[in-house]
């Protein structure tokens, strides 16, 4: 009787109740391009009475085995009526993954804004006349002023108890000889630069001088010279550094229900003459190390691990989450490759990639690194709240991407409702024609970048870089800045001025009224694209033609012998999904 089955198979032709279609092989080539009789000679048996004639049992097993596989997750709720224990899964996911990520906003800001703050302090405390409205252009001008900062920075450093409001504390042995505080000026080997004769003789070799400095509290250290006596070799220096550490305790964290942090702050403060313009431009730097205090003691509070509980608690639900999913994907694989055997085998045809990659479901890859993320940065937070590491930047990135692909995710629930699903069928139609148009205006965009970089950099503050002309061009785009951008434009140079003038102008025209017009159209294109085609026939594959035949709906009971379980983490509604939905969805 099978072999009948199979021999009817090969007989009749291939057609479907829901509309044409083409098959293609692996290469993307549809069959009737080479093998047309081939293709008529092998179709699916035709209904007749509700039963399909000649089609074997292993054929409707893996019909339905494929329907089921296809199906929403309300559909496989009632068609075998399993408790949707996925679902629960993701939702508890979701608001932990979320409820972690706040904690952990609300700790990294308090970290944050004591760094900041210190670092204004410093600069408050340890630079000569600061001025926040001229942090970035803070420089000095005379051999008696880069004298006076040094001087003023090292007596300020050795007066500090008695006057910051701050509770600070030296930090020995770090310095050259062993002292806290170390100076040092980098000059050329050799240099010999006379303007009068257009004559000058450098040997480009640089040499490192260093003196320490200690605090009159400090332990006896035997130090080679006193600060008074540092001179600079002015003709040929490139730069002073003054390097020191200070610590300090972080109280603040109490009010998170937080052990207070141990900082050590590296501060480095640099007077910078490598250009040799007359300009020694003063700049701060501070980097902060984050550790846990020695016996630390709050009244009225005990050791509390439940944030640690917590994060553990966040990373077994991530982890169970990895395996369903990757469960998931191995049993859509296995599915994949019975149904590519059963055709080869069947109807000798192959399957083209675009069915194949049907059975890998993106929303679980989605999921899967959403996991691996949260996993990992649950990790480096334990680590964090352990004081072992201070990795805050890198917890935040890891912890902040996986929430946003987690929420991502939630739009793989509402592909379920026709209506709402128009969002994520149009970016899906629309994606390979704006990877192409994005390529081509790619390289218009980085043209103008270049040339924006070499021409006008010297002339205006927002080309100096290629990443700062990258981001005023881009502002430019969207219509940012414009009045500013062409004001700013310094017209020292006639000529440079007018290029910037022809430049701009041009930019703006080409990328704001063709470039962003037809981006929009491709989009607009696709959504029209996707709303007549909910209007006419829909065309198919192979693959959903195939599965088309199937006629028994959820609730017949034919499904709950299926040794396949569900794959999905969403049971919504009662209605009955049509096929045609199905089709939209995948």
């Amino acid at each position: 009787m099978a072999a009948t089955g199979r021999q009817g198979f090969s007989e009749r032709g291939l057609s479907s109740s829901v509309s044409h279609y083409a098959s293609t092989d692996s290469s993307g080539e549809h069959d009737h391009h080479g093998n047309a009789n081939n293709h008529s000679n092998h179709r699916l048996p035709m209904p007749t009475a509700g039963h399909w004639v000649g089609a074997t049992q292993e054929e409707e097993a893996i019909r339905r085995k494929l329907k089921y596989f296809f199906m929403s997750p309300c559909d496989k709720y009632h068609a075998k009526g399993r408790k949707p224990y996925k679902l629960i899964l993701q939702l508890l996911k979701i608001i932990i993954v979320t409820a972690q990520l706040v904690l952990f906003g609300l700790s990294n800001q308090v970290v944050v804004t004591f760094k900041e703050e210190n670092t204004m302090t410093f600069k408050h405390l340890f630079l000569k006349d600061y001025d926040e409205s001229s942090d970035d252009t803070f420089a000095v001008y005379t051999q008696k002023d880069v004298y006076d900062n040094i001087f003023y920075t090292i007596e300020q450093y050795l007066s500090l108890p008695e006057t910051t409001v701050g509770r600070y504390a030296y930090v020995y042995g770090v310095g050259v000889n062993g002292s806290a505080l170390s100076l040092c000026q980098q000059y050329y080997k050799k240099g010999s630069i006379d303007p009068a004769n257009d004559t000058f003789s450098i040997d480009p070799h640089v040499i490192t001088d260093c003196i320490g400095v200690n605090p009159l509290s400090a332990p006896p250290a035997t130090l080679t010279n006193s600060y008074k006596n540092f001179t600079l070799k002015f003709h040929k220096f490139i730069n002073v550094t003054i390097e020191f550490q200070l610590k300090a305790i972080n109280i603040q964290t109490i009010i998170n229900n937080e052990i207070p942090d141990c900082y050590t702050f590296y501060i480095t403060i640099v007077l910078d003459n490598k250009s040799h313009s007359g300009k020694v431009k003063i700049r701060l730097e501070n980097q902060a190390s984050i550790k846990e205090c020695k016996d630390p003691s709050v009244s009225g509070h005990a050791e509390n691990y439940t944030r640690v509980a917590f994060d553990v608690a966040v990373g077994l639900v991530c982890m169970l989450s990895l395996l369903l999913c990757g469960r998931s994907i191995l049993r859509g694989i296995i599915l994949q490759q019975e149904f590519v055997q059963f055709f080869r085998e069947n109807l000798a045809r192959k399957v083209c990639w675009a069915d194949r990659m049907e059975f890998i479901n993106g929303w679980y890859i989605l999921l899967i690194i959403s996991d691996i993320l949260t996993i990992t940065g649950s990790v480096i937070k334990i680590g964090i709240e352990s004081k072992t590491v201070s990795s805050y930047d890198l917890c935040g990135i890891l912890l902040g991407t996986s929430t946003l692909l987690v929420w991502v995710g939630v739009i793989r629930y509402l592909t379920f409702f026709q209506k709402y699903n128009i969002l994520i069928v149009t970016l899906r139609a629309a994606f390979p024609s704006v990877i192409r148009f994005c390529c081509c205006v790619a390289v218009i965009y980085l043209g103008y970048c270049f040339c924006g970089w070499i021409v006008l950099g010297p002339y205006h503050v927002k080309f100096r870089s290629l990443s700062m002309v990258s981001e005023c061009l881009f502002s430019l785009i969207n219509g940012d800045d414009m009045f500013v951008t062409f004001a700013e434009m310094q017209e020292s140079s006639t000529l440079v001025w007018l290029f910037s003038q022809i430049y701009l102008y041009t930019f703006i025209s080409l990328f704001i009224y063709m470039v962003l017009s037809l981006f929009i159209a491709l989009i607009t294109g696709a959504y029209e694209t996707i709303k007549h085609q909910t209007q006419e026939p829909i065309h198919i594959t192979d693959l959903h033609a195939f599965i088309a035949e199937c006629t028994d709906t959820p609730s017949s009971g034919k499904f709950r012998g299926l040794e396949t379980s569900p794959c999905s983490f969403f049971c919504c509604c009662d209605r009955t999904t049509t096929y045609e939905d199905v089709l939209l969805v995948n």
